[in-house]
Parts: structure tokens; C-alpha cells; sequence
């Protein structure tokens, strides 16, 4: 079977972007953002953790108690990152529900408890010429993880999104103009020999 190591990707770079429910969404992998999408700014070295999972139930026949279906019972796909710029979307994001206030030149977030804050989301992840882009019409954070405040670490904000489905079950967009999108494996150079 011919392999194509011009199709391996790496995520190089890359952004998470964050905006208020129902914004315009892209459709595409190049186009400019809407302006109400907002960068969260710099983003971990360990990058954008996609996992995707599901439960299923098996269906056993009663003659011989085999397995003759599984049922998918549930599933649910999130977004990780790892946050190390503080600014006032990031402080948002992490304490749900929460807003910065600035007066005077004066800022204060009075921390809340989280509340349902749905959002759209959006991360773009970037080899040389290869763009990807992961648009989530309805998602909203889920799960956090400790600060620590040390002198040696950026403060950090651990972030997890979950994506809801739409009426149609769709709970993300992937775009991409890349070539190696539309072509099967199989059919890219041979290796040499």
C-alpha cells in the first residue's frame, strides 16, 4: 500500500477563539473570523486536547448469551486547553458567570458561582500551508483545573468545553482546504524502496 508522508500534519500553531451565542460562524478554514469571536491568547505548550467518547449497552441473545448488538447510549466530545495569558476573556471563561469590571482604571471580578454560559467556540490549528478549523456552535465550559500561583510557572487556566448537539446532531464543524482531506489513503507517493 503506497504511504504519503506529505500527509502527516503536526499541529505547529495555532488559537482558540471564543464569542457570544448565535454569532456569525465561518465556513471555511481561511476566511477571517466574525468580530464578535475574541482570541483567548497564548495557549500551553501541551496545545488542544480533542476527545471525543461514547457508552454503549450490549444487547446479549438469551441462546448462549452472546452479544448480538450494542446500543450507543450516550457520547459527548470536549476541547482542552491550557490557558497562560490572564486577560478579562480568559478570567470570564474559567470563573463561569463571572465579569470583569473596570472603573477608574480600577479592575475587580467578583467570582460567582458558575452558572450556565453557553457560548460559541472556535480553535484553529496550523502546519505550514495546512489549516484546520474546528468551529462549536454551542458549547460552554465544563471543567476547570487548580491555579497555582508559583514563582517559577505562568498562571495558568485549565479550560475544558464540552460542544452540544444541534437540532441536527451536529456538535462541531472541521474545515479544511488541505488536499490530504480528500484523498484516500493508499493513493498519496509511494514509500521508497
Amino acid at each position: 500500500m503506497p504511504l504519503n508522508a506529505n500527509a502527516v500534519r503536526v499541529a505547529v500553531t495555532g488559537a482558540a477563539y471564543v464569542a457570544p451565542p448565535k454569532s456569525t460562524l465561518p465556513t471555511d478554514s481561511t476566511s477571517g473570523w466574525d468580530k464578535a469571536f475574541i482570541d483567548v491568547g497564548w495557549i500551553s505548550d501541551d496545545g488542544i486536547t480533542e476527545s471525543n467518547s461514547s457508552d454503549s449497552t450490549e444487547i446479549k441473545g438469551w441462546q448462549g448469551g452472546q452479544t448480538v448488538r450494542k446500543v450507543i447510549s450516550s457520547s459527548e466530545m470536549t476541547f482542552s486547553f491550557t490557558a497562560i495569558e490572564t486577560n478579562k476573556t480568559v478570567l470570564e471563561l474559567y470563573h463561569k458567570g463571572s465579569k470583569v469590571v473596570t472603573t477608574s482604571g480600577k479592575s475587580v471580578l467578583a467570582v460567582k458561582a458558575p452558572g450556565p454560559d453557553r457560548r460559541c467556540f472556535g480553535f484553529d490549528v496550523i502546519d505550514g500551508d495546512s489549516h484546520e478549523r474546528i468551529v462549536i456552535p454551542d458549547g460552554e465550559v465544563t471543567e476547570t483545573g487548580d491555579i497555582t500561583y508559583k514563582g517559577d510557572e505562568a498562571i495558568a487556566y485549565e479550560i475544558t468545553i464540552t460542544a452540544y448537539p444541534l437540532a441536527d446532531s451536529t456538535v462541531a464543524y472541521k474545515y479544511s482546504a488541505d488536499p490530504a482531506w480528500a484523498t484516500a489513503a493508499g493513493n498519496g507517493e509511494n514509500p521508497p524502496t
